[in-house]
């Protein structure tokens, strides 16, 4: 449905508490497999990345190691690291939700 030529939705991102300082680009220095390099990602990216890191009982340094290294050595490298890294980030919050919905259906 169209009203004022602008596509109505049902889910609005912007509702109940959005925080647009998430979507804020931060730039950090990382050590990835010895190397220095500076990653350039939003907060919550940030935030993802640091609450795998907390699961792994790793820094977020070493996560990213392990993602540089592991995707080297299955898939030949990447050409975009901080696409890889979202994309990792959004991968790790779906499973979170598929686990809680599974959990949800099994309670029932």
């Amino acid at each position: 449905m169209e009203t004022g030529g602008f596509h109505k939705i049902k889910i609005d991102p912007f509702d109940k508490g959005f925080d647009m300082g998430m979507a804020k680009p931060l730039s950090r220095s990382v050590r990835l497999n010895g190397f220095s390099t500076c990653l350039r990602l939003e907060q919550i990216y940030w935030n993802i990345l640091t609450e795998i890191a907390r699961i792994n009982t790793c820094s977020v340094s070493a996560l990213l190691s392990y993602v540089d290294r592991e995707v080297h050595l299955r898939y030949g490298g990447v050409k975009n690291f901080s696409g890889l890294v979202r994309v990792v980030c959004v991968v790790h919050v779906l499973k979170g939700r598929a686990a809680a919905a599974s959990a949800d259906t099994l309670a029932q």
